[in-house]
């Protein structure tokens, strides 16, 4: 999810939290959450979690169970990278991912171009290419891979910060498959390039790979993400 894992990420962080001996006498209260000071943030204090769900707004300072009616239509559509080579790029997303092309956009004046891939049936989609545009931007959780003409072929062009570097922001998104061994067997025959192995770390059963441009991409199952975050679900 590497700063990149954001389920590995969590735990480690958590592992190097030693709570000082004061804290330890409240040690039979069930949940901790640690928390920055308002007044200093560079010092964490601790408060329980007691019998409400981590999950809940008494246990996430901020949060608002309760969306504002003027939200209830939204959706999270769409995630976008930058690409230096479509055809590099789509390649991999289709072929190797098995995402299909839902939508792709052209920009003659500005040079650039847009493709929206994802785990959509393509068949589907309107043939006219307004309700086509529409019905792409219903659909949940898809990819928007931009192109600027011409990166392709520049050989002074050294690609696209990968969030996972200094200074590091984005980290990757994530893919659920059916078994991440198998999965990983395959992306291996295919010269898929790893940052983590299934095996490789202490979370074992999650692998990360790099797609053309150096994004990270997380691949889980559902029958084992389960038992690898059990300890901080």
């Amino acid at each position: 999810m590497a700063s990149s894992v954001s389920v590995g990420a969590t735990l480690s962080r958590l592992s190097l939290f030693r709570l000082t001996s004061k804290s330890s006498s409240r040690s039979s209260l069930p949940f901790y959450s640690i928390t920055k000071s308002n007044k200093d943030p560079n010092r964490f204090r601790l408060f329980s979690m007691g019998s409400d769900p981590k999950e809940s707004a008494a246990n996430n300072p901020g949060l608002h169970t309760t969306p504002d009616e003027a939200t209830k239509g939204y959706i999270m559509q769409q995630t976008m990278y930058r690409i230096k080579d479509p055809t590099v790029s789509l390649d991999f997303y289709s072929r190797v991912l098995g995402m299909s092309l839902l939508k792709r956009f052209d920009f003659p004046e500005m040079k650039f171009s847009l493709y929206f891939m994802g785990y959509e049936d393509a068949a589907l989609a309107p043939s006219d290419p307004v309700e086509r545009t529409v019905w792409t931007f219903g659909r949940k959780a898809t990819i928007e891979l931009t192109h600027n003409w011409g990166t392709e072929s520049d050989p002074d062009f050294k690609g696209y910060h990968n969030g996972n570097a200094d200074p590091r922001g984005f980290g990757h998104i994530g893919i659920t498959v059916d078994d991440t061994y198998k999965a990983c067997e395959r992306f291996e025959r295919l010269g898929v390039e790893f940052v983590k192995k299934p095996d490789d770390g202490k979370m074992k059963g999650i692998a990360f790979i790099k797609d053309p441009d150096g994004y990270y991409i997380e691949i889980f199952d559902l029958k084992i993400i389960g038992k690898t975050a059990g300890s901080a679900a």
